[in-house]
């Protein structure tokens, strides 16, 4: 009432309740009545929508990928479409967030898009029925060498549990199966029961998968395992990154803890905390921690105490002081203090720049537009091979093209540079500084003969994903994806398989470490 300046009262408590949350936890937040169709759909993964991926570039936000089989693939609408209107409105300006709104709502109602295509002189009109769009847990499943089963699990709403069930059956009704893959890298978590589910599907019912515990007692909570699995025998390499938080995180560990499986990659990401949802008034929602994960050797996968915070407010790592060892089923030597430590490390893949300044500027994407509107149609997903003239063709497309970048080496010699003028001394270096800048200095046309192989599997997935959506992509890349070809050795070598199931096999922690607090890439 007293304030000097006109002041939106809804808006000064939604920042006060945000905040207030806000040095609680990450995962504690107020769900306002119009955002909760949108938490909804992260635990259902259903919504009311055309079924794009939509991304922002410049002023406007582009089509990246239309779903299979939903009203943006049949209406039309293509990878590298630009918005430009949304039932007569324009589209310019608007953040990716907006224009994703605007495009969901109700099944059986329209939306008007007027985008503009590349190889099209006009406009395009497109009238599209929205439909109930539902994402699915498990966008692909099929065969590797070895009579390997692979099951990529990207997410864990309803019926996740049943989806790599009824992979994995259709798998071994089809196939003679001998040992499975399933890839959690960079599956952010969902549901608890279904993590619970997935994990019957490889162990005995009436197995402890997890337990949860809090400061209300009667409220922890032991999760078993409630089904007759489908295998219980197989071999089964667990596929996990810094992204594979949460959910993912149960499962892994319960496969390790049950040394049910070999758990390979990096260490996930240590999101080891729970959250209830209590209804408000006014339908909004509060979604709050009330306790944390335990894995059935008793581990605790939380990596940040959010409890115990720093004089200035900032959250820190479970000290190595505090790390605590715990037994595998088998007497193996596992230890919590943040996210599941793998069995086998592969190091994470990293981009070089020039690849990094290719996707980011995209001209990987433009060139696929380029290269769909030019081919009606390619080999299958996994056969599909860029040519040496297609590699060419792109190295021509982006020789007008902006994609300058600054090397590692480069940007830590300007670091050295920076420091050694506030020090004064820069002059005494002067020579010999830039004698090193010349040798380091990147080169264009060197980089893409010196990372053409990486380049060429990023336009490959790309080009692919034009045909064959997102299923294709995924099979376009396994041949090269080393987590994926060091699985497949594990499991083709039975005695290194029980080996590292083995008492004596000493899980890999301090390398595991280095990788244990890199962020989930959004």
């Amino acid at each position: 009432m007293y304030y000097v300046d006109e002041e939106d009262p809804g808006k000064l408590m939604k920042k006060g309740v945000d905040a207030m949350l806000e040095s609680l936890d990450p995962y504690t937040n107020f769900i306002p009545e119009n955002e909760v169709e949108d938490f909804r759909f992260m635990s259902t993964g259903e919504y009311g929508g055309i079924g794009a991926g939509i991304r922002k570039r410049d002023d406007y936000v582009v089509i990246t990928e239309p779903y299979d089989n939903y009203p943006a693939q049949k209406g039309d609408l293509r990878a590298g479409d630009v918005i430009l209107e949304i039932d007569g409105k324009s589209a310019k300006g608007k953040r990716t967030d907006e224009v994703s709104k605007i495009l969901k709502g109700p099944a059986k109602t329209t939306v008007r898009l007027l985008v503009s295509r590349d190889g099209e002189e006009k406009p395009i009109e497109k009238v599209l029925m929205r439909e109930k769009i539902k994402i699915i847990n498990v966008p692909y499943f099929g065969m590797l060498k070895n009579n390997t089963a692979y099951i990529r699990l990207s997410g864990f709403t309803e019926n996740a549990g049943k989806e790599v069930k009824d992979a994995l059956v259709a798998l071994k009704t089809a196939n003679t199966v001998k040992s499975v893959i399933l890839d959690l890298r960079g599956n952010p978590g969902g549901l608890l029961n279904e993590a619970v589910n997935i994990s019957n599907v490889f162990v005995n019912k009436g197995q402890e998968i997890v337990s949860t515990r809090g400061k209300v007692k009667d409220w922890d909570k032991v999760y078993k395992a409630l089904n007759p699995p489908v295998d219980t025998e197989m071999p089964i390499a667990v596929l996990v990154n810094s992204g594979s938080a949460s959910a993912s995180e149960i499962v892994t560990g319960s496969i390790q803890d049950l040394d049910r499986g070999v758990v390979i990659g990096q260490r996930t990401y240590g999101k080891g905390l729970v959250q209830t949802t209590r209804p408000l008034s006014y339908n909004a929602q509060l979604k709050v921690t009330t306790a944390k994960y335990y894995t059935p050797s008793g581990r605790c996968i939380q990596a940040l105490d959010y409890t115990h915070r720093n004089d200035d407010g900032s959250v820190g790592k479970i000290p190595d002081s505090l790390i605590t060892p715990f037994k595998t089923h088998l007497g193996r030597i596992v230890y919590d203090g943040g996210g599941i430590a793998p069995d086998v490390v592969v190091p994470a893949k990293t981009y070089s720049s020039i690849e990094m300044s290719l996707l980011n500027k995209f001209l990987i994407f433009d060139f696929a537009t380029k290269y769909k509107l030019k081919h009606a149609s390619i080999a299958k997903a996994q056969e599909f091979k860029l040519t040496e003239a297609d590699y060419n063709d792109f190295i021509a497309f982006i020789s007008d093209k902006e994609y300058d970048y600054v090397s590692k080496s480069e940007k830590m010699l300007e670091d050295l540079k920076e420091s050694a003028e506030k020090e004064k001394i820069f002059g005494e270096i002067k020579t010999e500084f830039d004698a090193l800048k010349t040798r380091l200095y990147h080169n264009k046309k060197e980089d893409l003969k010196k990372f053409k192989e990486g380049i060429i599997l990023l336009l490959t997935e790309e080009i692919v994903s034009r045909y064959y959506f997102q299923t294709g992509k995924i099979e376009a890349g396994l041949e090269a994806d080393a987590e994926v070809k060091k699985a497949l050795d594990v499991l083709k070598d039975k005695n290194l398989y029980e080996s590292i199931l083995n008492t004596n096999y000493k899980i890999p922690k301090e390398t595991a470490e280095k990788d244990k607090n890199k962020s989930i890439d959004k």
